[in-house]
């Protein structure tokens, strides 16, 4: 395929410990943690009624989103979004099948409506009042960058940036002993056609990609979303080039200049 380039204009992170991008950053480069980290995030572009409400996989996508749209300077309805998540919300997905499996007429409505896989994006739209196109992808361990293909091919064709969101939550129940994912992990990027920002440049080629090493890969690995985050440490380490996991024999190759 053609290399697709794209600026990183903004960046939102969250999992336990790092409620923020800059925490992340810190931590990969010099291994420092915040004192008296929130035990989950709490997006301000949902009221406290529907944050209490949400599950956890809407919580860590919308805060990410959100941050990454700040740090960019981009009103959040105007962008593009895809929410690429490997499985949803695990959590849900355990409680509808032993609810349905049990006492199917119990099935909380709330819980149903929570348990669609663009679920996340549908309350991203609501909230930002976003009327653009919002895109929700699965891919297995290869998500994240099938997530970051799509956005960048919109770059590359109609839009002037795009946000990527990328989350998973852990794994419970029966559901958890065939499906492992530790934790609740969240990042998102917006990227724009050109500005200020780290550069990226995305080429699909066969192979397998490594897996990651650095600080944020070793500390939150065992979260499904796991995949992303050599790119996140190579971002705060500076590194020049990454590779992710884009599928079976097939890796996305991403040549990075810092400025």
């Amino acid at each position: 395929m053609s290399a697709l380039g794209a600026t990183i204009a903004g960046i939102g992170y969250w999992s336990e410990g790092l409620p923020d991008w800059s925490a992340a950053r810190a931590f990969a480069t010099g291994g420092a943690l915040p004192a008296d980290a929130p035990a989950r995030p709490a997006p301000q572009l949902l009221a406290p009624n529907e944050r209490r409400r949400a599950p956890p996989s809407v919580l860590v996508a919308l805060e990410v989103a959100l941050s990454a749209c700040r740090d960019a300077g981009h009103d959040p309805a105007s962008l593009p979004s895809v929410f690429a998540s490997t499985h949803g919300d695990l959590g849900i997905t355990d409680y509808m099948c032993a609810t349905l499996a049990g006492t199917p007429t119990d099935v909380s409505p709330t819980k149903f409506h929570n348990s669609v896989h663009n679920a996340a994006a549908g309350y991203w739209t609501i909230g930002s009042g976003c009327m653009r196109t919002a895109t929700a992808i699965s891919a297995h361990r290869a998500t994240f960058a099938q997530g970051l293909l799509e956005a960048l091919s919109q770059l590359a064709t109609d839009a002037d940036a795009v946000l990527l969101v990328g989350y998973d939550t852990a794994s419970t129940g029966l559901l958890g002993t065939i499906t492992r994912s530790e934790g609740l992990l969240g990042a998102a990027l917006v990227l724009t056609r050109d500005g200020t920002g780290p550069r990226v440049v995305a080429t699909l080629e066969d192979g397998d990609a490594a897996q990651g090493t650095g600080a944020l890969a070793s500390r939150v690995g065992a979260n499904a979303m796991a995949p992303m985050l050599p790119l996140l440490d190579a971002l705060a380490a500076g590194a020049t080039q990454v590779d992710l996991h884009a599928g079976p024999g097939r890796r996305l190759r991403l040549d990075l200049a810092h400025g």
